[in-house]
């Protein structure tokens, strides 16, 4: 069974806090009780605040914690909900559970951020050279507060190692319903959407193929191009046309962007377009043809053979093996 430790935040939204409680409470026994099966749980819950008693939430509502912080033993998964949206005035508040985090780093747990959250694993170190995202409407505070972060707005949900993050505020429900797909497996996280009356989340489901991710480097001028792709990787993108964004030429920008990324932009991009097709074949029913156009392609032979050579398998056998209808 996952151990899993949810903080609960002074001035946060309960909210948070209580959706990642009740979906791993009800992994492995909702749906089964709903279709008359025994069921068995895969998560063990608890909560916690930095001092051991109940919080007072940013709505009128207060929540009693299972434990104090120092009390929490070995666990497998740690979740931090929404802190706010001054991130300064978050971070200092919460002081203690920035220091517990990052004393907590330092063991095999894995943690997951949610919305503002994210900035106490980011404030806690945990968040270096990785990949994150947040809320859009705080991310160039924390880019200005977290340089050595990755920040990837455009994503609901980023997975780098053992951290998880995710975007909005309600962004909690796809979280953990991912971490349930990551920790049990794809039918156990569409049974318990289902029981939920919940879609499956809004991303990739690194459980069975790793998503794409950009890996750190020191190169400011290649990272700007690679947020640049992020933006507009569905485009008609020339190399000319990135080249000049950046500020040099299409020569220097091809070298630097492959010695610092270990690959070319065309195949930047491609990497970019593949995984967004992914995400389209794992969570809905649109046709290839039109996942194809949704992506930045025209032509779907080609966009069929690219995703052959980068995923292994074509992506009517994708969706066979990984989308919804595999599941039900």
């Amino acid at each position: 069974m996952i151990d899993v430790t949810v903080i609960l935040l002074e001035g946060g939204l309960p909210s948070t806090s209580l959706a990642p409680l009740e979906i791993f409470a009800c992994a492995g026994t909702l749906w089964e009780m709903i279709v008359g099966q025994p069921g068995e749980p895969r998560f063990s819950v608890r909560t916690a605040t930095a001092n051991g008693r109940r919080t007072t939430n940013y709505v009128p509502v207060h929540v009693e914690p299972t434990v104090a912080l120092a009390d929490v033993p070995h666990t497998d998964l740690i979740v931090v909900p929404t802190a706010g949206m001054d991130i300064q005035a978050a971070v200092a508040q919460n002081a203690y559970v920035v220091d517990w985090l990052a004393e907590r780093g330092r063991s095999d747990a894995a943690f997951a951020g949610v919305c503002t959250g994210v900035s106490l694993l980011a404030a806690a170190g945990l968040l270096d050279g990785r990949r994150a995202t947040t809320h859009w409407g705080v991310v160039e505070v924390c880019r200005t507060l977290y340089p050595k972060v990755i920040w990837q707005p455009e994503r609901l949900i980023t997975e780098s190692g053992n951290v998880f993050c995710s975007g909005g505020l309600y962004s909690a429900i796809d979280l953990s319903l991912h971490l349930v797909e990551r920790y049990c497996d794809h039918g156990t996280a569409v049974q318990t959407a289902r029981s939920l009356l919940l879609e499956m989340p809004r991303t990739w489901q690194a459980a069975f193929a790793p998503a794409f991710s950009r890996a750190p480097h020191g190169d400011d001028d290649v990272q700007r191009a690679e947020n640049w792709l992020l933006a507009h990787f569905r485009s008609d993108i020339q190399l000319d046309e990135l080249a000049e964004k950046i500020g040099m030429s299409p020569r220097n920008l091809a070298r630097r962007f492959k010695a610092a990324t270990g690959e070319s932009p065309l195949g930047y991009i491609h990497r970019l377009r593949i995984d967004a097709a992914r995400q389209h074949l794992e969570t809905g029913r649109r046709s290839v043809q039109e996942i194809c156009t949704e992506v930045g392609y025209e032509d779907v032979a080609f966009f069929r053979r690219l995703f052959q050579r980068y995923v292994g398998t074509s992506p009517r056998e994708y969706r066979a093996r990984f989308g919804p209808r595999a599941a039900e």
